[in-house]
C-alpha cells in the first residue's frame, strides 16, 4: 500500500468520524414523524450543525473516492473503519470521559485487527472481470439485504431498529464504495464522457441519498453508539464482499492467510462493538416525550 493511499484512506476516515458525531448531535432532535422519509434531510438541511457534519462526510467521500482510485477496495475499506477512531476523539472531548481499558481495548483491537488483515490478506486490486449476471446478481444481494434490514427495522424502532438500520446503510455504503472505483476506472480511461455515460454515478449518487436517509433516521431515533458501531462495521465487509465478488480483487487463500484474515475482521468488528459502547460516546438519549411520540407512528 502507497503512502499515499494510506494518508487519504485515514483521511477520509476522520472526517467521516467527526461528521458522523456532528449529525447525530442535530439528527436526535429532528421531528419523529420524518423517520425514514426524505423529508428528515429537508428539515435537517437547516441545522447549521447537521450542515456541517454533512461536509465533513462529503469530504472524507471525496477522499474516500480518491484513495479508491489509487488503491483497491480491500485495502481501503478496513482503513476507512477507523473513522471509529475520530468519532471516539470528538465524543471523549464532548464528554470528557477518559478512554479507560474498554477504550484502549477497543483501539487496540480495531488498530490490530485491520494491521493482521492487511498483513495476512495482501489485498491485490484486479479488473472488473465478472461477467453482465455476476455483477448484477452481487448487487441485487447486497440491496436486498439492505431492503429487508430496513423493513425489520421499521418493526422494532425503539429495540433494535436503529442498528438495524446502520447495518443497512453500512451494506448499501460499501456497495456505494466499490462502484465509485468503477466510475474512477471508468474516468481514468476516458474522461468524463466516458465516466456518465455509464450507469455506475447515477447509482452511487442514488445509493449516497438512500444511505443518508438510513444514517439519519437511525440517528435520530437513538443513542449515537447504537448506530455508528455497526455502520462502521458493516461498510468494510460489504465493500470487501463486492470487491472481491465482482471488481476482481484479490486475497491470499492459503489457510494461514485466511485464518489471520478471519481473526482481522473479528478484532475490526469486536474493537468498533468496545469503542461503541464506550461511556465517551454520546448518548443522544431522546426525551420521553419524543420515545412515546415515536412508539405512537
Amino acid at each position: 500500500m502507497s503512502v499515499l493511499v494510506l494518508a487519504l484512506a485515514v483521511g477520509a476516515a476522520c472526517c467521516l468520524g467527526f461528521g458522523f458525531v456532528l449529525q447525530q448531535n442535530a439528527a436526535q432532535h429532528a421531528p419523529l414523524s420524518d423517520f425514514l422519509s426524505p423529508r428528515l434531510l429537508l428539515d435537517l438541511i437547516r441545522v447549521p450543525r447537521w450542515l456541517a457534519g454533512i461536509g465533513l462526510m462529503v469530504a472524507g467521500m471525496v477522499l474516500g473516492a480518491l484513495a479508491l482510485g489509487h488503491g483497491e477496495v480491500s485495502q481501503v475499506e478496513p482503513l476507512l473503519a477507523t473513522n471509529l477512531f475520530f468519532a471516539m476523539a470528538l465524543s471523549r472531548w464532548q464528554t470528557k470521559q477518559s478512554l479507560g481499558r474498554q477504550g484502549w481495548a477497543g483501539l487496540t483491537l480495531l488498530a490490530g485487527g485491520v494491521t493482521a488483515f492487511m498483513v495476512a490478506g495482501q489485498p491485490q486490486g484486479g479488473n472488473e472481470v465478472a461477467g453482465p449476471l455476476r455483477h448484477w446478481l452481487i448487487i441485487g444481494i447486497v440491496v436486498g439485504i439492505a431492503m429487508l434490514l430496513t423493513v425489520a427495522a421499521q418493526r422494532s424502532r425503539l429495540s433494535a431498529g436503529p442498528t438495524l438500520l446502520a447495518l443497512a446503510a453500512g451494506t448499501l455504503y460499501g456497495l456505494q464504495d466499490a462502484l465509485t472505483r468503477v466510475t474512477g476506472e471508468r474516468l481514468s480511461a476516458g474522461g468524463w464522457s466516458h465516466a456518465l455515460t455509464g450507469w455506475q454515478p447515477y447509482v452511487v449518487v442514488a445509493l449516497g441519498v438512500s444511505g443518508l436517509i438510513l444514517v439519519q433516521s437511525a440517528f435520530e431515533t437513538a443513542p449515537l453508539r447504537m448506530s455508528l458501531p455497526a455502520l462502521t462495521a458493516a461498510q468494510p465487509l460489504s465493500g470487501i464482499a463486492c470487491g472481491i465478488g465482482f471488481l476482481g480483487d484479490r486475497l491470499r487463500t492459503d489457510i494461514a492467510a485466511l485464518t489471520w484474515e478471519a481473526i482481522g475482521l473479528a478484532a475490526i468488528v469486536g474493537g468498533i462493538v468496545l469503542l461503541g459502547m464506550h461511556p465517551a460516546m454520546p448518548s443522544g438519549t431522546a426525551p420521553e416525550e419524543r420515545t412515546k411520540d415515536l412508539q405512537s407512528h
